[in-house]
């Protein structure tokens, strides 16, 4: 098994200096979204000035991105254990239209989220348990997309439910100066992250996501973990329809529409393959907060706010051509002996 870091493969006991262009294929690949990043506030620095870099802005771009970031975790957890979520926008409907009509009903707050956390795990079990019968994980979950966003709509009897001010600690609230859905956000990605690196549920994932026979073979239980990342991606949903529902104080079935495909773009733009096995989460954070941070500039450059649709979907095709060609490039000039170089070392 090959090793690959930025400068060095490392094959068996053997260390193998990496040629310049597969270094510097893997720079780009490791370190571009925090390239364009510093770009894009250098741009706006010029076009939104004075504007654009103050504590304000700053503080704006973080929250949108940790809105984002919400959808985008659980979102990306899927597509590194192989699966691919699409009924996320449906489940935060769901939740967080039947969580604002509890809070409303007198139901304590605290109850009222643990119902809607407990919605995400069955949301996620069911589209888990009917994707690993063999059925193809887009189709069940465009399904299930469907069901709940109806279900939003008649809980809510077709209107927005608004006055959500038992929720404003979620939301609105802010310490330290800093927004509430911010610190869960980070709170998310922290726990997460952990899991995926240091315990053994996380490697297995990973392992599920880039063989799944080979996974199999060795005596995992697949379907189960791919049920897991199911589970964990609805439950990420769940909190993100709470949090956005707290952030503008209604509950709209609808208002969670748009998220996945930002969301997705958010995934695409930290790298992680949708062939699965791979990825990290806090680069999947910052792939929020660029995307909050065109949408911030293109607004103080007073730009029409439709170009930020534009640029997001011209962000996705090329962040996913830019992966599986550099992800090609390196593999093709490995195997055809670029990667030998000189300098071996045993």
């Amino acid at each position: 098994m090959a090793v690959i870091s930025p400068a060095t493969v490392h094959v068996g006991g053997d260390s193998h200096r990496l040629p310049p262009r597969v270094t510097a294929l893997i720079f780009v690949r490791d370190q571009g979204l925090l390239i364009l990043w510093v770009l894009l506030i250098a741009v706006f620095s010029v076009t939104g000035a004075p504007y654009f870099f103050t504590v304000g802005t700053g503080v704006s771009v973080l929250n949108t991105a940790a809105l984002t970031s919400l959808f985008a975790a659980g979102l990306a957890i899927g597509v590194m254990t192989g699966v691919l979520d699409l009924s996320v926008p449906g489940t935060a409907a769901v939740v967080g239209v039947g969580v604002a009509l509890l809070v409303k009903a007198g139901v304590p707050v605290w109850c009222a989220l643990v119902v809607g956390l407990l919605v995400g795990v069955v949301v996620g079990t069911v589209n888990g348990l009917i994707t690993i019968r063999g059925f193809d994980p887009l189709i069940v979950t465009i399904g299930m997309l469907s069901v709940l966003t109806g279900a939003a709509l008649v809980l809510a009897g077709g209107v927005d439910i608004t006055g959500l001010t038992q929720l404003s600690f979620l939301g609105t609230q802010r310490y330290a100066g800093i927004p509430a859905p911010v610190y869960i956000a980070v709170a998310l990605f922290l726990a997460l992250t952990v899991m995926l690196k240091y315990t053994r549920v996380g490697t297995r994932l990973l392992a599920v996501g880039g063989n799944v026979e080979g996974a199999r073979r060795v005596g995992l239980r697949t379907n189960f973990y791919r049920v897991l990342a199911f589970v964990i991606s609805s439950v990420c949903a769940a909190v993100g329809g709470i949090v956005n529902a707290s952030y503008i104080s209604i509950a709209q079935p609808g208002a969670s529409t748009g998220v996945i495909f930002t969301a997705l773009t958010a995934v695409a733009l930290a790298g992680v393959p949708f062939t699965g096995g791979r990825g990290s989460l806090p680069k999947v954070f910052l792939g929020t907060v660029v995307l909050a941070t065109i949408s911030a500039g293109l607004l103080i450059s007073a730009v029409q706010t439709y170009w930020a649709t534009i640029a997001t979907g011209v962000l996705l095709i090329g962040a996913l051509a830019l992966n599986k060609g550099t992800s090609d490039s390196i593999s093709r000039l490995l195997q055809s002996g670029g990667g030998s170089g000189r300098g071996r070392r045993s």
